[in-house]
């Protein structure tokens, strides 16, 4: 028998519900939510009213009050179904997934009452009391899942309009939750569940008649998007694996003995941890978008979402994260994956790797503009699947793929990105958390995404020239002032030399001409140190000897520590080039590597000739670079480490020189283990044994005598 509280609890709950239901058949009949909420208030007023019988006379029996029990659980979810109506009939997706929960809670109410009606009428017990409780926590879970749905997808005026009816249905279902998960846990019915259940019941009366009142001239209109789908999902999860751990819970202190309690403690918290693990795994949350993308929606994306986050990554004009990276990111995502790189076209023509998130790339990077892939996506605008090529490379017709893409591992998605209809980068994307079926949709979302970032990379790319050039014009108004100091120092030696004639005797004038000329050599030596003479535009070039270069260098910088020394002697090698310019940008070199290594370190300098060409490799066991510095600072001009003594333009005026003369510059660094530049020239086009005889040039002084690159 229950306790006078429970009866004034249930007596309460019919009471209120009874009077609700006065109040909407009276005035309120106009809408569909009206009639199924008046539905749901009759259905719980039998409820509690037949608690209370059974308080008082001992009836009905539990076959029919689990029976109303069952009914008004259904009739509330109907409440919900009637909120979602409006929004089912625009929406044919999203019909079929009403269609699906509405059979889920037909199939699970039906089961419920007709294992009662076999075990009432027939005495065949089909589900036990633990099963039905199981059925009665399903109940919960469906109402709660569609409340989760409504709430999150409703416009803020459909949700003025919802909101206390979804406030107490939502409560109700907690709360037949919380209880039921309780009874199934401890094998019982808590005393304390349920003699305040009619109660709170009864306490959220007002708030569906506020909600009748205030709302029925209001529309409820929301669209429900994969997001809500996604976290209803979520929620469904989340209980059902609830509901196996209350069961699990069980069964261990059941089965454990005396250990039972402290077993189920530990299950309890090995599971729950586990659950956090699942519910911010990404990969886990990758594959179930994947899976309501692909079953429950007609597009795969919700494009207003995507172009929302796109423009916020691409409005930040931020420097961290770089913005190849961010490229990187958007791409990247659209396909359910964090990995990829960004090659973008530099001046040449040639492709250079910029960034590359998550992903391990080979030590050459370079895409050679005469590529078969450039060439390639200079024809077609195509995203090459490196998975399906790898398979049929014939419905790529026998595309070669470049040894950067092809020798990256994890690479899936090869995607071209277009300023106008020329290409001006390319963009990888590694392989996806989740399996990714790809179709037209995809592929036409990332040629989209692909311009629009591409557009952006120009742009800044534009605007850091521009910076360039301005710098270059600054230069060129410093000199300006330096070359009136440079016309002030000559005014004075022509005037020194035009008197020391008439004055060679006195001894005053002596001694004002050394004080003079000793003022006029330090500031022309600084000027020559801060001063870099630029690579003339007019290429003018002869054969040098690149041996004998490297020798003269070699002795001449011998005078410092540690001393260059020349690894083997490979005999005349020709090329083209300027010889004061090659003297400089080499010397420079030179002087760096000298600049960087402790005077116990080494130097040394090979020559290699292969394919036409020969390498000059400056090695050094100094301080070395970051693969960061070398990418972004090493060759960019006015960028120097030496503060006010350099002006940053000697290792971009020595790569660019190699560049005019058909070579190039690599390096390769390691901090604190060394450096090794390699400088590559062509071979000058005759035989060596045709060689003109070059005179022996002596270094007796500055091997630079117009130039000092730096």
């Amino acid at each position: 028998m229950l306790n006078n509280f429970s009866l004034i609890s249930h007596s309460t709950a019919a009471i209120a519900f009874g009077l609700l239901s006065l109040l909407i058949a009276t005035r309120y009949l106009r809408r569909d939510i009206d009639r199924s909420l008046l539905l749901a208030a009759v259905v719980t007023t039998l409820w509690a009213g037949s608690l209370v019988t059974q308080s008082l006379w001992g009836e009905p029996s539990f076959f029919i009050r689990y029976l109303l029990e069952l009914l008004r659980d259904a009739a509330w979810i109907t409440v919900l179904f009637a909120l979602l109506r409006d929004s089912f009939r625009s929406a044919n997706l999203v019909g079929r997934l009403r269609k699906v929960l509405a059979a889920a809670t037909l199939i699970l109410v039906a089961l419920l009452l007709g294992s009662g009606v076999l075990e009432y009428f027939f005495g065949l017990s089909i589900l036990d009391g633990k099963t039905k409780v199981v059925g009665q926590i399903a109940l919960s879970l469906l109402g709660l899942s569609l409340i989760e749905q409504i709430w999150r997808n409703s416009v803020s005026f459909g949700r003025s309009s919802m909101k206390y009816v979804c406030i107490a249905v939502g409560s109700l279902f907690a709360f037949d939750f919380f209880m039921y998960a309780d009874t199934l846990l401890f094998g019982q019915v808590s005393e304390s569940f349920w003699n305040a259940r009619g109660l709170v019941n009864a306490a959220l009366v007002p708030l569906f008649a506020v909600n009748v009142i205030n709302t029925r001239k209001q529309p409820v209109d929301f669209q429900l998007s994969r997001s809500a789908v996604f976290h209803a999902g979520a929620l469904i999860l989340a209980g059902g694996y609830l509901l196996f751990l209350s069961l699990g819970g069980y069964y261990v202190k059941t089965l454990g003995g005396e250990w039972g309690d402290a077993l189920q403690v530990l299950f309890f918290s090995i599971a729950l941890v586990f659950l956090v693990t699942l519910l911010v795994s990404r990969r886990v949350r990758s594959r179930l978008m994947v899976f309501i993308s692909q079953n429950f929606f007609d597009y795969k994306y919700d494009y207003r979402d995507e172009w929302l986050k796109m423009t916020r990554e691409m409005a930040d004009l931020s420097d961290s994260p770089p913005l190849p990276e961010r490229v990187i990111r958007i791409l990247s995502s659209l396909v359910e994956s964090n990995a990829g790189a960004l090659w973008i076209r530099e001046e040449r023509g040639d492709f250079i790797l910029k960034n590359a998130v998550n992903m391990v790339t080979p030590k050459y990077t370079t895409i050679d503009a005469n590529s078969e892939l450039v060439r390639f996506f200079g024809e077609r605008e195509w995203i090459i699947d490196l998975h399906e090529y790898r398979g049929d490379p014939v419905s790529y017709n026998l595309l070669e793929i470049p040894d950067p893409i092809s020798h990256t591992p994890d690479g899936w998605l090869v995607i071209p990105l277009y300023l106008s209809n020329d290409l001006y980068g390319i963009a990888m994307v590694g392989n996806p958390y989740a399996r990714v079926e790809l179709n037209w949709e995809n592929f036409d979302l990332i040629k989209v995404v692909a311009r629009q970032t591409c557009n952006l990379l120009a742009q800044t790319d534009a605007q850091n020239r521009l910076s360039r050039a301005m710098q270059f014009e600054a230069v060129s108004k410093a000199s300006a002032f330096m070359v009136h100091d440079l016309k002030t120092l000559i005014a004075q030696l022509s005037l020194l030399v035009k008197n020391a004639p008439r004055h060679r005797n006195n001894p005053a004038f002596i001694d004002d001409m050394i004080h003079t000329t000793d003022h006029a050599v330090r500031k022309m030596s600084n000027l020559v140190d801060h001063i870099r003479k630029p690579a003339d535009e007019t290429l003018v070039t002869e054969v040098i000897d690149l041996t004998e270069v490297v020798s003269h260098l070699a002795e001449h910088y011998s005078r410092r520590q540690p001393a260059p020394r020349v690894a083997d002697n490979p005999g005349n090698i020709f090329i083209n080039a300027d010889r004061e310019q090659l003297y400089s940008i080499l010397g420079h070199l030179i002087q760096n590597a000298q600049d960087a290594t402790p005077p116990d370190g080494e130097i040394t300098l090979t020559l290699k000739t292969a394919k036409g060409n020969v390498v000059l490799f400056i090695q050094d066991t100094g301080s070395g670079m970051t693969e960061d510095f070398i990418q972004t600072q090493l060759f960019k001009p006015f960028e120097s480490t030496k503060g006010l003594t350099g002006m940053g333009i000697g290792a971009y005026q020595a790569r660019e020189y190699v560049r005019n003369v058909g070579g190039n510059i690599d390096v390769t660094s390691e901090p604190d283990l060394g450096s090794c530049f390699s400088i590559r020239f062509p071979l000058a086009r005759f035989k060596p044994e045709q060689a003109p005889e070059e005179p022996e040039r002596l270094i007796t002084g500055d091997p630079l005598p117009q130039q000092n690159a730096k």
